[in-house]
């Protein structure tokens, strides 16, 4: 299996090169994880390659908040400084001085 890197981190913000979409990276597969009828469901001209990056975002656009899966060749940092809007941001992200997105930590059950 070939070794990758993910370009991008936990609570990184970032946008998406084609759809007027933003969000923070929550979490992140080495490659794609999810189901095939997602995939599936992606046009095939626009389809990415499954063996790279994928991230969850906490993600919105101007009318909704919402989790996106994302490939990485879609994405790419934003750096805008536009507040996020999405609510649950503040239920998994605490803001370090910096400005930067920290995970807050998480009780197990």
């Amino acid at each position: 299996m070939k070794q990758r890197s993910a370009k991008f981190t936990i609570g990184e913000v970032v946008r998406h090169k084609i759809f007027p979409f933003r969000g923070v990276v929550f979490d992140v597969d080495p490659e794609f994880s999810n189901t095939e009828e997602w995939w599936n469901a992606i046009p095939a001209e626009i389809r990415p390659h499954k063996d790279q990056p994928f991230y969850h975002l906490l993600a919105e656009n101007d009318e909704t908040a919402y989790v996106a899966y994302v490939s990485e060749q879609n994405l790419v940092h934003d750096d805008s400084g536009v507040p996020l809007k999405n609510p649950q941001v503040a239920q998994v992200f605490e803001v370090a001085p910096t400005g930067q997105f920290k995970p807050k930590a998480m009780m197990a059950h």
